[in-house]
C-alpha cells in the first residue's frame, strides 16, 4: 500500500511539471480600445492573427490584411492584430494613436489588440500559446519579425504560421482559408 502511494505521488509530481496543450479559447486579451476581450466568442471561425507595427517596411500589409478581411469576413474569417514594439522600436505610439493610425492610413475595420510584447520575458500569453509546442500542441515557433502571421482553425487549432514576407493576398493564407488545412 505504501509503494502505490508513493508512485501516485511520484506521478502527480511529474505532471504538475508536463504542461498539457492549453486551448485557444482560453485565451483573453484586450482590445485596442481597453475592453476584455474572450477568444471562446471565436468558435467556429477561421483566425489570422498578426503582430503589427506602424513603422515597419511591411506597415503596407494592413491594406492587403483589410482586403482579405472584407473578402472573407462574412466566411467565418477573422483577423485579429496585435501591434508589438518588439523589433527595432517600430511601434512607439498609444493604443490611440496606433487605432487612429490604422484607421486613417488603411482604413482598418478589423479586430486590433492593445499593443503587448510578442516575444521575452513580457510575452504575451496569447504568443506564448502560439509560440510553444507544449500549449498549442502543434510546433514550437518564435516570432521573428512584424506581421507575422499565424493560422487557427475553426476549432482553435494552431495550424500554421506565414512569416512576414508572405503577402497575406495570393498567398498560402487564402488557399488555407479556401480549402481548409
Amino acid at each position: 500500500m505504501k509503494n502505490i502511494l508513493s508512485v501516485i505521488l511520484i506521478a502527480t509530481v511529474f505532471l504538475s511539471f508536463v504542461q498539457a496543450p492549453q486551448s485557444f479559447y482560453d485565451l483573453k486579451a484586450k482590445t485596442i480600445d481597453g475592453k476584455d476581450f474572450a477568444f471562446s466568442d471565436l468558435k467556429g471561425k477561421k483566425i489570422l492573427i498578426v503582430n503589427t507595427a506602424s513603422k515597419c517596411g511591411y506597415t503596407p500589409q494592413y491594406e492587403d490584411l483589410e482586403k482579405l478581411y472584407q473578402t472573407y469576413k462574412d466566411k467565418n474569417f477573422i483577423i485579429i492584430g496585435f501591434p508589438a514594439n518588439n523589433f527595432m522600436k517600430q511601434e512607439p505610439g498609444s493604443n490611440s494613436e496606433i487605432e487612429e493610425f490604422c484607421k486613417k492610413n488603411y482604413g482598418v475595420t478589423f479586430v486590433m489588440m492593445e499593443k503587448i510584447s510578442v516575444k521575452g520575458d513580457d510575452m504575451h500569453a496569447v504568443y506564448k500559446w502560439l509560440t510553444e509546442k507544449a500549449l498549442n500542441g502543434k510546433m514550437d515557433s518564435s516570432v521573428k519579425w512584424n506581421f507575422q502571421k499565424y493560422m487557427i482553425d475553426e476549432k482553435g487549432n494552431l495550424i500554421d504560421v506565414a512569416y512576414s514576407g508572405e503577402k497575406p493576398i495570393g498567398s498560402k493564407i487564402e488557399q488555407w482559408i479556401n480549402n481548409g488545412n
